[in-house]
């Protein structure tokens, strides 16, 4: 074997090994969620345990639902104020984005937005989320660096930037799936990570009629009933769970007085459960659930007030009126 072939050997089982350790941190950390949250009363799973490979997939063809019109209507936004966006980033700068996803929405900003040479830093919990956008920015003149792991995670290990400004990207309705007090002590990470005069810019989902809301969390082709009951595929797959599909119905509902849309996991009988992995075993009742989401809705002024919270200025805001979304761009103070 050649020099350069023993280096690439090398390089390439250094490159397993990593993937194989990633893969086994990623299962202790599931295994640690579940054990814990399923023991909670009501029982509950952390709705970022959805995004497994398939998860993510089942994500992404949900987008293009004509009852989920999030997607489509950030997109208007950031096609119409990429431009007024990339001068908060400028030349050189760097974007880091939150929960990427598939890539387009950056994608779609980049190519609008006309900045020279700009950098992107990716942090996503899945790692085929960050292959599928690391793709979608080939071709674009933009250098791409990723983060597998959690968005405090990828925030505290977010290298200093002192010579270009940052913008922070948090897009989609991701920032919904957190409570209030969690999604202040985010902002306030976010913040930590940023200086004086970098950028924010934070999508979020508004309230409407509770019909549109409902349509979009239990459409009538069953993805979302897919996406949910997926979670127990991976229960299954990844922990040795015995959770039998057709036991169990997705079900959306509209909290009002939380302003936010819950979907559960219900029983359909009285079950007993195992999950190996996770130390555990238990039994639901028949009408038991298990509560997987929540998409905390908003009003346009609870957003600046959020963020205003956690030391950010408030300098522009746009409103989608036909899918009733918003994206706010905030300064760092």
């Amino acid at each position: 074997m050649t020099t350069a072939a023993k280096t690439r050997s090398r390089a390439a089982g250094r490159s397993s090994a990593g993937q194989a350790s990633e893969a086994d941190a990623s299962r202790r950390a599931f295994a640690d969620g579940a054990r814990f949250y399923l023991q909670q009363t009501p029982r509950q799973l952390p709705s970022r345990f959805l995004y497994d490979a398939l998860g993510s997939a089942l994500f992404d063809a949900i987008c293009h639902l004509p009852w989920y019109r999030i997607t489509r209507g950030e997109r208007r936004l950031l096609v119409r104020h990429a431009r007024e966006i990339g001068r908060a980033l400028g030349a050189g700068g760097r974007v880091v984005e939150l929960g990427c996803g598939n890539g387009e929405k950056l994608a779609t900003l980049l190519t609008h937005a006309g900045v020279r040479h700009p950098r992107a830093h990716l942090i996503d919990l899945s790692g085929s989320a960050l292959q599928h956008a690391a793709r979608a920015l080939e071709g674009l003149d933009v250098r791409v660096t990723t983060h597998h792991g959690t968005y405090d995670e990828g925030l505290l290990a977010l290298p200093p930037e002192p010579a270009h400004p940052t913008l922070l990207a948090f897009l989609g309705s991701n920032i919904g799936n957190f409570d209030p007090p969690g999604a202040s002590a985010l902002l306030g990470v976010m913040r930590g990570a940023l200086r004086p005069g970098d950028a924010l810019l934070l999508g979020a989902d508004l309230v409407k009629p509770e019909r549109d809301l409902l349509l979009a969390y239990a459409d009538p082709l069953g993805l979302t009933a897919a996406f949910n009951k997926n979670l127990l595929v991976r229960l299954n797959t990844e922990l040795g769970a015995d959770f039998g599909l057709d036991g169990f119905t997705h079900r959306a509902v509209w909290n009002r007085k939380a302003s936010r849309v819950e979907m559960h996991l219900v029983s359909r009988r009285t079950q007993a459960v195992a999950v190996p992995g996770a130390g555990l075993r238990f039994t639901l009742a028949a009408g038991e659930t298990i509560w997987t989401e929540s998409s905390y809705k908003y009003q346009p002024e609870d957003i600046r007030r959020l963020a205003e919270a956690g030391a950010f200025v408030q300098r522009k805001q746009w409103i989608d009126d036909e899918a009733r979304f918003a994206l706010t761009l905030f300064e760092a103070s």
